[in-house]
């Protein structure tokens, strides 16, 4: 609990530090093609320091802002011109916003400068992108603006002072605790559904209700892995878990599909095997959220991808299995769920070595009927039951096996 609650402290100071920056906010995005070069172009209704750069494998630039609001048109619904193949927007990391532009090819940022406000236009950033050769890409170093190194430095000042000030958590005494984690979040917005909305809100809105359905039976505190629209990268996710002693740790997501008639609610737990092909394309699709987000993952350690299911791990595995089970069975008889609904794959949130964990996709937002019951909250609440009688089975077969 108290690297949450550090975490937490830390992420209000920095809020408040940077409350002027918060208040500000993008209006606008534009891109264009100028002879062979991508123009993007952000325009604000106050001037902003920022720092830009492209990533390598997968081809995507990335402009880092102080925390602003996006009041432009959604992202997604921006067409897309010579190199830019797509756009997300979001919190990336407390007082720091990130554009992530998804690349057509290798490239770098040919050139980059600000516009102060003028002709019915606020203050802009311009990045102009050109094709270069893949290891021209790669060797790009960072650029930024004059005022992006003192705005980094008041931010880390920020978050050092808040956090060796913070007071230690409250311990949860006899309670279990559970680690909630809504998936996605900030620059990462997981599935889109048909109406536009986006999974991580989704998910947001159900972590909420679950979290004070389990909390009001006096038996559990919860952990969420985060608690706004933030993104937080795979191994943090189960890190929280670690960090709290967490007895079990719940994924939540909200999945979309080809097919727009698919629905229905499906549980999955981890496995080097996948149970079928859409399972495995569902990990797959999962594992790349730190791609999304525009992490640099040149220097990333392999331990998302290879902790190994090895003999201290199988226990953890086994009570996964069991209370995916329970799950199966509650949720089956509050809401729709999948044919063959708990399934395998490699996902790398599951991956934790000691804490059992289930990710639960909740239904499909490609699909309508889907999407609509799950922005109701009589549909969160019929969930929550479901998940918190699950909750209650698998502590109770845990207290019978440990008294035997």
């Amino acid at each position: 609990m108290k690297a949450c609650a550090l975490a937490l402290v830390a992420a209000l100071a920095v809020g408040m530090g940077a409350q002027d920056a918060a208040a500000q906010t993008i209006v606008d995005a534009r891109m264009g093609v100028h002879e062979e070069r991508t123009r993007f172009v952000l325009e604000f209704d106050r001037a902003q320091p920022y720092r830009a750069f492209v990533l390598t494998g997968p081809n995507r630039a990335v402009i880092d802002l102080p925390d602003v609001e996006w009041r432009a048109a959604a992202p997604h619904t921006k067409p897309m011109v010579g190199l830019v193949g797509n756009l997300r927007y979001g919190l990336f990391r407390p007082g720091v916003s990130r554009v992530v532009i998804d690349l057509k090819g290798p490239a770098r940022i040919a050139s980059h400068f600000t516009l102060d406000a003028g002709g019915g236009s606020g203050p802009r950033i311009v990045v102009d992108l050109e094709p270069a050769a893949p290891d021209v890409a790669a060797a790009e170093e960072p650029v930024q603006s004059p005022q992006w190194a003192a705005y980094a430095e008041r931010l880390e000042r920020s978050s050092s002072a808040v956090a060796s000030l913070a007071p230690p958590a409250s311990a949860a005494g006899d309670r279990r605790i559970v680690v909630l984690d809504p998936g996605h979040g900030g620059v990462d917005p997981g599935a889109i559904g048909v109406s536009g909305v986006y999974e991580k809100d989704i998910v947001m809105a159900i972590a909420g209700t679950l979290k004070r359905e389990l909390e009001a039976t006096g038996r559990y505190e919860v952990v969420l892995t985060r608690d706004r629209d933030v993104y937080l990268p795979l191994r943090e996710r189960y890190q929280v878990a670690h960090d709290v002693n967490a007895e079990l740790f719940v994924s939540l997501h909200a999945d979309s599909h080809p097919s727009r008639s698919l629905r229905g609610a499906s549980v999955y737990t981890l496995s080097d095997t996948a149970s079928d092909a859409e399972a495995a394309a569902l990990a797959a699709k999962e594992n790349k959220s730190d791609v999304i987000a525009g992490a640099d993952l040149s220097g990333y350690t392999a331990e998302v991808s290879s902790i190994l299911i090895d003999l201290a791990q199988q226990s953890v595995n086994e009570n996964s299995w069991h209370f995916a089970e329970m799950l199966v069975d509650d949720l089956a008889r509050e809401v729709r769920v999948l044919n063959n609904t708990h399934r395998f794959a490699g996902f790398a949130v599951l991956k934790s070595p000691n804490v059992p964990s289930v990710l639960v996709e909740l239904g499909y937002l490609s699909n309508r009927d889907d999407e609509k019951l799950l922005r109701t909250d009589a549909y969160r609440e019929r969930v929550s039951r479901a998940l918190t009688r699950a909750v209650d089975r698998y502590f109770e077969r845990q207290d019978r096996l440990s008294r035997s």
